[in-house]
């Protein structure tokens, strides 16, 4: 799926950027996958059961993708997006592992 990936994913020279849809307060955590926004770009959808209260919802997503890309949780950042469904997050690491990886999760 390189079309969407292209979108949700950015590599840099530190990692990839991320796009996500974040969905707190959820059934369970989970991610999953890519989807289309009415504006033409891709985001990656992410559930996680924490509540938006005090940056634990936050918390959570960093926790999760970092459980499925393989990384600490200290190799992501929250780039933008705090109060917003809508996140930007950087991940450090080797970029074509990363966006491989991402690829396949958006699956």
């Amino acid at each position: 799926m390189p079309g969407p990936a292209s979108s949700y994913v950015r590599l840099t020279e530190a990692g990839v950027i991320v796009h996500l849809r974040v969905t707190p307060n959820a059934g369970r955590d989970g991610i999953d996958g890519a989807e289309t926004r009415d504006d033409g770009s891709s985001v990656l959808r992410v559930r996680v059961t924490a509540v938006p209260d005090k940056g634990r919802a936050n918390a959570a997503v960093i926790a999760l993708m970092a459980k499925a890309l393989g990384v600490s949780k200290s190799a992501i950042s929250l780039r933008s997006g705090e109060t917003s469904r809508f996140k930007t997050l950087a991940v450090a690491g080797p970029a074509a592992e990363l966006s491989a990886r991402l690829t396949a999760l958006g699956g």
